[in-house]
């Protein structure tokens, strides 16, 4: 009986690696691709980019000039950079990824030093010329934003409005469900 069970196991594992192995074949045809199967089971694929040319990915000319204001520009540059930089989840990381596209954009000339992402408002606006904007709806607020939310003794959360969403480490289309402390933004130079 063993040598059956066992010389059945061995064919029907030797039939799996075959099986993988060509259905892994149509998937390495090119480097410049990256191959996924999504949530239906339909395999997909998509163009990898391998360098930022410097354009923005988001349809800025299609924003009005009345929900961008006269923000500095380096804010839609910042809200770009976050993008891309973005998880699917968050990693309780909102912060940080603010402070880096901020660094990165030119919007800020030094490092943010506060911890919380609560204390993100107050820091930008004292230390890097922001100013809170009279914004309480989220959804209102232009493009480029830094939105700073929290409450009591919480680490709060902090995103840059898009014009798709919010973003911080990870991209969402709803803003955060955590009380609004304050919408802020740099004006243009």
């Amino acid at each position: 009986m063993r040598p059956i069970c066992l010389s059945l196991f061995l064919a029907l594992s030797s039939l799996a690696i075959a099986l993988t192995n060509s259905l892994a074949s149509g998937h390495d045809k090119s480097a410049t691709r990256f191959v996924y199967t999504d949530a239906q089971g339909k395999v997909q694929s998509v163009k990898v980019i391998s360098s930022f040319t410097g354009k923005s990915k988001f349809p800025f000319s299609s924003v009005s000039r009345a929900r961008t204001g006269h923000l500095d520009p380096g804010l839609l540059r910042a809200a770009t950079i976050a993008d891309e930089r973005a998880n699917a989840h968050s990693k309780s990381r909102c912060w940080r990824y603010v402070k880096e596209a901020l660094l990165a954009a030119g919007v800020v000339s030094s490092y943010p030093k506060t911890e919380y992402a609560r204390q993100a408002g107050d820091e930008l606006v004292h230390s890097f010329g922001f100013t809170r904007l009279s914004v309480r709806d989220p959804y209102q607020a232009p493009v480029g934003s830094v939105l700073v939310y929290g409450s009591g003794r919480a680490a709060g959360h902090v995103e840059i409005r898009t014009p798709t969403g919010f973003v911080s480490d990870f991209r969402t289309p709803t803003p955060s469900r955590r009380p609004l402390i304050g919408v802020f933004a740099k004006l243009g130079r």
